[in-house]
């Protein structure tokens, strides 16, 4: 799922090449996209466009009026820019919004259609569709530590709960916390004060870095590698892969369609987190420490000693 940098990233873009343009045409390909009657998608044609911005992953294009359009690109949606008009939209697409300036394609990888399109009046409505996370890069240290411990929850539930903060998904949660050298599954009401200004530092740090990183990625080009698994992430999506700190494998956290990844040895102390699946298949042979994993799986060469 896009997170604040890669959303970041598609606003600066299409800011730049479609401030006050016109939507010429909008085709909805998905019977599952549009969720909202009235207004209905065409009562955007010809209406000047006022400016593109975020609200949680959602982005926003403000129309003049008090018209807007929120799309949710949830995991699979991505956009895609044509110069000219795409009669012929790629594969996958759900949508085509034509501007008198270029085109842009909303597409959806997969079968699982959850890509979301609003179509609202009056800042009400659009306040309706907002979840309420803090913007984690605009809070000040009390407020961040006010909203974490607003509610009892590990820490990952708490960075990814977009009631919490804004922005924030499974990617760059698992980078957040190895950054702040926290457990994802530590509770958020059993950190100390210093613990806190250590995770609003890395929430900062983290999400400021990876989004200059890909603005110096994508140059002038509208981007097109929008993913979860980044070359050059520390654990999310490097399982057992070494840790870039301490060398320690990366371990994970398996359920439903997503991964918590972690280093035992920089958050745990060393420490295994149970893993649902595995553990329950394994019961008391689960490892608990990484000793206890080395002993199952010894390095390449070197003689097991039961």
């Amino acid at each position: 799922m896009p997170e604040l940098p890669d959303v970041t990233l598609y606003l600066e873009h299409l800011e730049r090449r479609l401030a006050g343009a016109r939507p010429s045409a909008i085709r909805i390909l998905s019977p599952h996209l549009l969720r909202t009657v009235e207004p209905a998608p065409d009562d955007l044609i010809g209406v000047p466009l006022a400016g593109v911005s975020r609200m949680g992953k959602r982005i926003v294009f403000a129309f003049e009026g008090g018209l807007f359009m929120v799309v949710h690109l949830m995991i699979a949606g991505r956009f895609q820019w044509r110069d000219g008009d795409a009669r012929s939209p790629s594969r996958g697409a759900v949508a085509v919004f034509a501007f008198d300036r270029g085109t842009v394609v909303l597409t959806e990888a997969g079968t699982r259609r959850r890509t979301s399109l609003h179509v609202v009046r009056g800042n009400s409505a659009l306040a309706a569709l907002d979840p309420g996370g803090i913007e984690p890069l605009e809070t000040p240290l009390e407020r961040f530590a006010a909203a974490l411990t607003r509610e009892r929850h590990t820490l990952k539930r708490a960075l990814t709960d977009p009631r919490l903060f804004s922005g924030i998904g499974n990617a760059y949660s698992d980078e957040i916390l190895h950054r702040a050298r926290l457990s994802p599954l530590r509770q958020t009401h059993q950190l100390e004060e210093g613990e806190v200004a250590r995770l609003h530092q890395a929430v900062r740090t983290v999400l400021i870095e990876w989004t200059e990183r890909l603005r110096a990625e994508a140059g002038d080009a509208f981007p097109r590698k929008v993913t979860a698994f980044r070359e050059g992430m520390a654990v999310h999506g490097r399982w057992r892969q070494p840790c870039p700190d301490c060398g320690a494998p990366v371990q994970r956290i398996a359920y439903a369609d997503h991964e918590t990844n972690y280093c035992a040895r920089c958050q745990t102390g060393g420490r295994l987190l149970a893993d649902r699946a595995l553990s329950r298949l394994l019961r008391a042979d689960f490892p608990r420490t990484l000793a206890d994993l080395e002993e199952l799986n010894p390095p390449s060469g070197s003689r097991h000693r039961p």
